[in-house]
């Protein structure tokens, strides 16, 4: 049987048949040995077409059909052309040999050409990879690497502009910067805290937010200058009137030593910038809602957008989350924790990342692994339905909410919540709801023309009922109809009634004689039958009579 070979080149497709195969006997390591001297390979392996890619665009074009394993027009049109045919009913006596197994299914349930994809065949593609432009004639020294470089750009471009993930790394750079940002803002303010307390010891147990202390940092500058002019503008920073007297008045009892300008320029410049942090990281955090919103809205809905951003980080991506079990999202962030139960065969964690939404905390201390479990169910359903979802919306996830919500209750208090079938029929109900809402914006000219045309034939199907107003709903036209069928059963009621009366006075006798008939009738069939049984015992006798 014939060899063929289909390669997928940078420049286009090209088709090689494999001689002496069955004198080599499909070994590999003949194959391997045999690949790198182009003099023993080429007596094996000849080219035998080659159909070059019309443009750049092209050349991308099949190389992403080849990627997903479809065939495309082009290469079947060139497989029809370069390999032999096939009569119908018969086998055919050669195969062909890909690197892609999909690809080769797929050509096979086309075409019904017989393909394979094994070890064998690679190894041979490998020398043909190895040897390609010394088997196309002219074809320029660096043409094809100029090829592959092209295509393998504009590939990789696509693939990063068609990511399915791209949208979810960007909050998952956010929700880590949000992380660090935490941390970051802890460490600075405790710097400031510690810095400026030389200066002005006792405004630490007056103002305990990092915020508000950094603020009131920057505008007390030095101690001895604060005087009571200044409460109003500390009230503004404060917030309070009471707590700002309250730091004049310990500006001026303070114990603290005197800073040079050039230490309270330093400590002030310090102070702006862990504000200005602060500033940033509430801009990041408006920026992180509102991606959660765009992404995943049911999950950001059911649990909370920090929480929910977190889990997408630490699966990887939306698609991943949604692909993650109940079980395993349950404990997502615990890996540490239930190796270790592993290995010591001690109790496993019950909670992950999904400790930090609220409704952990809510439930009593028995019931946080039984809550732990239902929300981790909750937010999988959730995560799928972003997911896979075509439009956006906020509905389902709603009612997952509401349905965590009668968990907490039924644990708490013992009502019983709703079923799952229900809620989720509810929620499909608003969604389609919504959507009918959103075809309802149609021009009001086309129904005005149903309207009329429905009139209309209301009018020809009624021209003798004229004294009933037709409305342009076409509803009232069932009336004048209703009518009409009453009128009917009346006229059919009022010419049986004579008929029924003609069949009472007539139709004893009549059916009295009937009975009498069929009596009769049954009465002779009766003496028939016995007459026949009475031959038949007659004959039964002579026969016995025979015999003796």
């Amino acid at each position: 049987m014939a060899l063929y070979l289909l390669y997928e080149s940078a420049s286009g497709y090209a088709l090689f048949l494999a001689h002496g195969i069955d004198e080599i006997g499909q070994n590999t390591e003949a194959v391997r040995n045999s690949i790198t001297d182009l003099n023993r390979f080429g007596k094996v392996v000849k080219i035998e077409a080659f159909n070059p890619f019309e443009s750049a665009l092209d050349a991308l074009n099949q190389c992403n059909a080849v990627s997903e394993g479809q065939m495309t027009e082009e290469l079947r049109n060139f497989l029809e052309r370069s390999l032999p045919k096939v009569k119908e009913g018969k086998k055919a006596k050669f195969s062909l040999g890909l690197a892609e197994p999909k690809l080769g299914s797929h050509i096979h349930e086309v075409t019904k050409i017989p393909c394979q994809s094994n070890e064998f065949i690679l190894e041979l593609l490998r020398g043909v990879r190895l040897h390609f432009e010394k088997f196309i004639e002219n074809l320029k020294p660096g043409d094809l690497e100029k090829a592959q470089l092209g295509l393998s750009h504009s590939y990789s471009r696509a693939k990063v502009k068609f990511n399915v993930n791209r949208v979810d790394n960007m909050v998952t750079q956010a929700i880590v910067l949000l992380d660090t940002l935490d941390k970051d803002i802890n460490t600075f303010s405790m710097r400031v805290r510690e810095w400026y307390s030389w200066h002005f010891p006792e405004l630490v147990k007056i103002v305990n937010d990092n915020y508000l202390y950094a603020k009131v940092a920057k505008f007390v500058d030095d101690k001895s200058q604060l005087s009571e002019d200044k409460i109003p503008d500390l009230t503004e920073i404060v917030g309070d009137e009471d707590k700002a007297k309250e730091i004049v008045e310990a500006a001026k009892a303070s114990m603290g030593q005197d800073l040079s300008p050039v230490d309270l320029i330093n400590v002030k410049m310090f102070a702006q910038r862990v504000m200005d942090l602060v500033e940033y990281r509430k801009n990041l955090y408006e920026y992180l809602v509102a991606k959660m919103h765009d992404i995943a809205p049911n999950l950001a809905a059911l649990i909370g957008e920090v929480v929910g951003a977190r889990l997408i980080s630490h699966a990887g991506s939306l698609t991943n989350l949604a692909k993650c079990p109940s079980s395993t999202l349950q404990i997502l962030g615990a890996e540490k924790a239930l190796f270790r139960a592993l290995k010591t065969k001690g109790n496993t964690p019950k909670y992950g990342l999904i400790f930090h939404s609220s409704f952990i905390g809510r439930a009593s201390a028995r019931n946080k692994g039984r809550m732990a479990r239902y929300l981790a169910n909750k937010c999988s359903i959730a995560s799928r339905l972003d997911c896979f979802l075509d439009t956006s919306t906020t509905t389902f996830g709603e009612k997952l909410r509401e349905q965590v919500e009668e968990r907490l209750d039924f644990y708490d208090k013992g009502v019983a919540p709703r079923k799952n079938i229900d809620v989720m029929k509810s929620a499909i109900e608003t969604v389609e709801g919504k959507d009918t809402e959103m075809d309802v914006d149609e021009p009001s000219a086309k129904k005005s023309k149903k309207k009329k045309s429905k009139v209309e034939v209301v009018e020809y199907a009624q021209p003798m009922i004229e004294d009933n107003p037709l409305v342009t709903n076409g509803d009232a036209s069932e009336e004048p109809k209703s009518e009409k069928k009453k009128k009917k059963k009346e006229k059919r009621k009022t010419e049986q009634e004579p008929e029924h009366e003609e069949d009472q006075t007539n139709g004893v006798p009549e059916d009295g004689t009937a009975k009498k008939k069929k009596k009769k009738s049954k009465e002779e069939n009766g003496e028939e039958l016995q007459a026949a049984s009475e031959v038949k015992k007659k004959k039964k006798k002579s026969k016995v009579q025979d015999d003796e």
